[in-house]
């Protein structure tokens, strides 16, 4: 049977191997990888074939030529398409579940709950869509007899234009295919073209042929969505590199994010690149938190660092502890709780590798010590969690102690006095998130709270009080960016509803007819937005939505 005969004859859960480009399959020209199960280091089964550039080129032009009809689709239209595009994926449970597991190494608990997390992200922005205040509906009518006078204006904000979507290698499902940077352009009124991770190609296929379904079940232009696969630097660069693409979407390491950016920079017409890179998300515990327990504080700090192999965005990768009594009797308490962890399997063995290259680097630093190491995993690719230690002026001066290590490793500093803690914070780079380990009843800890508030302000997009920041709630509130290095655009966010604006740029519209304005700026409101006229909010009329 030829390629193309299996791909016709696949069924719909069944995985042939193929990008799939304006809805259809498509064989690449540039050679062929395969998964690898790297619990066993295991080629999985189907072989995956490579686009090259000008299968690329016929995905971004469906992009380009989808855009027209998708960005002005009615809010019902658009809000309907992403809820059945979360309809399939919560029917391809099981063959989602048990693909993540051999492609990821991760448990099904974790599978499950990134797959409900996905949907639930699909159906907020849904919700988003059929609100409509993402349009951002503003009018200041015209004032005649004003001196001077004032013509009409209106304004709303319109999508960019179709958007590449990089998948990342530790959320096969969440910052994936069909994950928050994919849901919230679609939201938008953008077209996707999503380059697939290759570590995780089975799960991509499965979530493509939902999304590619759902664009036919609602009478959307094919080229809405395209899956591909390819070589990272070549398809890759080529992507962002390609005219008809607007904006782009990254989660993954600071050297490709910066790479995508230097693309995008160097285009005749530049585009935003909205790359979430690099954070060690320092905590820091004050002297209050010390006084209560102090076993229970180091097993919240191990469960964080080590939990889905440390290979989340948001492990505490730095936890800054006072040079105190107390303060020791935390750290000997990390030391028995990292002891008692396993290894647990890492998503690639390429990721493994550079765990191991990092500590490495780590270890050898001047004034760095490894404080407590836990056992190595019974699979491969699990290497034994590590915690190294090392004193406030050494880490200061050393910013090699400052890398992020993908995995479970961390490292806990140890401060003198809290001037010399604040003094420190303007040394550490952007992150997506600080945390502050305190007693809420303690009239020093609130004190020094208020103080180093505004340092982390400055610091990270997240500020957390007595909690760990692995976990990130998909809400309205949520903020998942920071400054440099955490993103490559600070003003923004990757998880949370607000994460549509970075796909939409406002346009104001003077003196036009009413004959010719968009449905969300008519007088009448047909859509019935809440909108701000002549400066004052207008909320619309309830429940006639």
């Amino acid at each position: 049977m030829s390629d193309t005969t299996r791909i016709q004859a696949g069924e719909k859960n069944t995985l042939v191997g193929a990008s799939i480009i304006a809805g259809k399959p498509v064989i690449g020209n540039h050679g062929a990888s395969h998964a690898v199960n790297p619990a066993t280091n295991e080629s999985l089964e189907p072989s995956y074939t490579l686009v090259d550039r000008e299968q690329l080129r016929e995905a971004t032009r469906e992009a380009k030529a989808a855009f027209a009809s998708y960005s002005v689709t009615d809010l019902g239209t658009r809000a309907a398409f992403l809820e059945t595009v979360a309809d399939y994926l919560d029917a391809l449970a099981e063959p989602l579940t048990e693909r993540y597991v051999l492609e990821s190494g991760l448990p099904r608990a974790r599978a499950e709950g990134e797959r409900g997390r996905t949907v639930n992200q699909l159906r907020m922005f849904a919700n988003v869509v059929r609100q409509g205040d993402f349009i951002g509906a503003r009018i200041d009518p015209a004032i005649p007899d004003r001196n001077p006078s004032r013509v009409d204006i209106r304004q709303r904000k319109v999508p960019l234009g179709p958007v590449a979507v990089f998948g990342a290698s530790n959320f096969p499902l969440a910052f994936s295919t069909a994950g928050g940077d994919t849901a919230s352009a679609l939201a938008a009124g953008c077209p996707v073209v999503f380059k697939a991770h290759n570590a995780h190609p089975g799960v991509s296929e499965l979530v493509g042929k939902a999304i590619t379904d759902a664009v036919a079940d609602h009478g959307l232009h094919p080229g809405v969505f395209s899956l591909v696969f390819g070589p990272g630097r070549i398809v890759g660069q080529a992507l962002v590199a390609d005219e008809a693409i607007k904006a782009v979407g990254f989660t993954g390491s600071r050297q490709g994010g910066l790479a995508l950016v230097e693309t995008a920079q160097s285009r005749p017409v530049p585009i935003p690149v909205y790359a979430e890179m690099s954070s060690t998300n320092p905590v820091f515990v004050l002297p209050g938190a010390l006084k209560q327990n102090v076993d229970a504080l180091a097993e919240e700090y191990i469960a964080s660092v080590t939990g889905s192999s440390g290979q989340l965005c948001t492990q505490p990768g730095h936890v800054f502890v006072p040079a105190t009594d107390d303060g020791n009797r935390f750290v000997e308490a990390v030391i028995r709780a990292v002891q008692e962890v396993d290894g647990k399997t890492m998503l690639t063995p390429g990721i493994a590798d550079a765990w191991l290259e990092g500590t490495t680097q780590l270890s050898g630093q001047g004034g760095m010590n490894l404080l407590g190491r836990g056992e190595g995993g019974q699979t491969e690719n699990a290497p034994a969690p590590v915690i190294f230690e090392a004193d406030l002026a050494s880490f200061v001066a050393n910013p090699e102690m400052q890398i992020e290590v993908f995995g479970a490793a961390s490292v806990v500093i140890r401060y003198g006095n809290f001037d010399e803690l604040v003094e420190s914070i303007a040394h550490l780079e952007g992150q997506l998130t600080t945390t502050l380990q305190m007693d809420v009843e303690d009239s020093e800890d609130l004190r020094a709270a208020a103080d180093i508030l505004p340092a982390v302000e400055s610091l990270a997009g997240r500020i957390l009080v007595n909690d760990w920041p692995t976990g990130v709630e998909v809400g309205h509130a949520m903020v998942h960016g920071g400054p440099f290095p955490a993103t490559s655009d600070p003003r923004t966010t990757s998880v949370g509803s607000m994460a549509i604006e970075r796909f939409l740029r406002p346009v104001a519209y003077q003196n036009l007819p009413a004959a010719l304005l968009p449905d969300a700026l008519k007088e009448e409101n047909p859509w019935n937005l809440t909108r701000r006229v002549d400066g004052k909010l207008q909320p619309c009329e309830a429940g006639s939505q």
